[in-house]
């Protein structure tokens, strides 16, 4: 059997834009691809997908989905055809993400200072400090350079007419930047030929642009400063991000009990004696990170870690309290930020979203519950989530009652299509939902944003949800250099 039926097999929703599909036709940058494939036969393709299997498996490349308490260490699951970005949209992409975090940036040093956006009535005050990652701490801290962001993921969806939306803002301790690293390894042996062939810019540079911004950071003004990566641990769900990153960069992968602090500088235990640290890449979380300041029964973090931060002996990335800025329910202000901020238009657009603290917005919400997704302000990874258009009365009812308990701690919007994009699986080509997390770096001489990021993939027919702890996967992404 050959690769031919199975494009005349492959059926797309006419109420979806699929990534390769336009018109029965396929879509100029999926040209190479499917010429290639089309010379493959289904047992050559059932090979490839064997082998990245297998692959994935001997190299670990693993995420951890916490079901009834237990952490339950899974393969992360990766479909062998790429997602093609072209470079007329990436650009489109690019220059709106590098609007939007030069927006999140001052706003997180605003709120932390000046709070000038509350004075002029841009964002209202009680949303700033009803929120649980505004950190009093932080006010007046002086932060290094006044970079609070220095790595972000955002994620990114496609409606039904191509346009791209920002889905929300990932400006703490955003993961994912491993796989896609690794999905681009692993395209790289099973299509040796179809990257080049294809002008797919490359994203290998990640880990050297990451460790170039760490080191322009250092308050010690020396040629080989010290850079840590902190962890959590093993049982991290991201344990495998970690040791990646550490590895690539050439840095040591550190936990909390690792480091020590003394006269107001940290420390890393070593067999040779106490090594003074200048930049720490946290992978804990804020209320983890010094239990002196924050949580007195953390294990995670390091005793004294804030008060040498203050002093400027070390700098920590991402700057602690940024979780003001990926709130959920703050998202709803950051097209009015761009505006405040820079005086520009929005270039990337928001979903349409709902405050529930609004009584006439609840209100519509609660009337149109089926057409919705409700999502908790300050979770992540698909958790704490409703998908109205699947949910039974009785769930929809549950929510509204949690909603009405604490209505600031909830967000709704539409329910959006999700562009979708062609996998193999099970020996058929078949469309799924996607999403794109691009990752952007911040440092002193300016933003840069790897070509290409994580596609996320709802791997389940009819899913509109893409994240790894619910069932998700992913795939390698190309933009294309022409």
């Amino acid at each position: 059997m050959q690769t031919s039926e199975l494009l005349n097999n492959y059926h797309v929703d006419s109420h979806t834009w699929d990534e390769m599909y336009l018109n029965e036709s396929v879509r100029e940058q999926y040209r190479g691809v499917v010429e290639f494939m089309q010379r493959l036969s289904i047992e050559e393709l059932n090979k490839k997908e064997e082998l990245a299997k297998g692959l994935f498996m001997s190299q670990g490349v693993t995420f951890t989905v916490y079901s009834s308490g237990e952490g339950i260490e899974k393969i992360f699951p990766f479909d062998i055809i790429p997602r093609i970005i072209t470079a007329t949209e990436w650009k489109f992409i690019e220059e709106g993400i590098k609007q939007r975090l030069k927006a999140l940036n001052l706003f997180l040093k605003d709120v932390y200072n000046e709070q000038f956006i509350i004075q002029d009535g841009i964002v209202p005050a009680e949303m700033i400090y009803s929120c649980p990652h505004y950190l009093r701490e932080m006010y007046r801290f002086p932060v290094p350079y006044d970079i609070y962001v220095h790595i972000a993921g955002i994620d990114l969806i496609r409606n039904y007419d191509g346009s791209f939306y920002i889905l929300e803002d990932n400006l703490r301790t955003p993961s994912g930047v491993s796989y896609m690293l690794e999905n681009r390894e692993i395209t790289k042996r099973l299509f040796p030929d179809l990257l080049p062939k294809n002008n797919v810019r490359a994203v290998t540079e990640y880990p050297n642009i990451l460790h170039r911004n760490l080191v322009s950071l250092s308050p010690r003004r020396i040629s080989k400063p010290t850079i840590v990566v902190l962890s959590p641990g093993i049982y991290n769900s991201a344990y495998f991000e970690h040791t990646t990153l550490a590895r690539l960069m050439g840095v040591e992968l550190v936990e909390g009990r690792d480091l020590v602090v003394d006269n107001h500088k940290v420390y890393m235990k070593t067999t040779a004696g106490l090594h003074q640290v200048d930049v720490i890449y946290r992978r804990v979380d804020d209320e983890f990170l010094d239990p002196l300041m924050f949580n007195g029964s953390s294990m995670l973090g390091v005793s004294g870690i804030m008060n040498a931060y203050r002093k400027g002996n070390v700098a920590i990335v991402n700057a602690i309290g940024n979780g003001v800025a990926d709130d959920k329910a703050i998202y709803t202000y950051v097209p009015q930020m761009i505006r405040y901020y820079l005086n520009e238009e929005p270039i990337l657009k928001n979903v349409p979203t709902f405050q529930l603290g609004h009584d006439e917005q609840r209100e519509e919400v609660f009337a149109n519950m089926h057409k919705m997704v409700i999502k908790k302000t300050n979770e992540s990874g698909g958790y704490g989530m409703l998908m109205g258009h699947v949910a039974s009365e009785r769930e929809m009812e549950l929510y509204k009652e949690q909603i009405l308990i604490n209505p600031r701690q909830f967000i709704a919007q539409p329910i959006i299509s999700l562009s979708s994009s062609p996998c193999y699986m099970n020996g058929k080509l078949v469309p799924r939902r996607v999403d794109l997390r691009p990752y952007a770096l911040c440092g002193p001489e300016g933003i840069e944003i790897v070509p290409g990021g994580l596609t996320r993939v709802a791997l389940k027919e009819g899913s509109l949800v893409v994240n790894s702890s619910q069932g998700g996967g992913s795939k390698d992404t190309w933009v294309l250099a022409i």
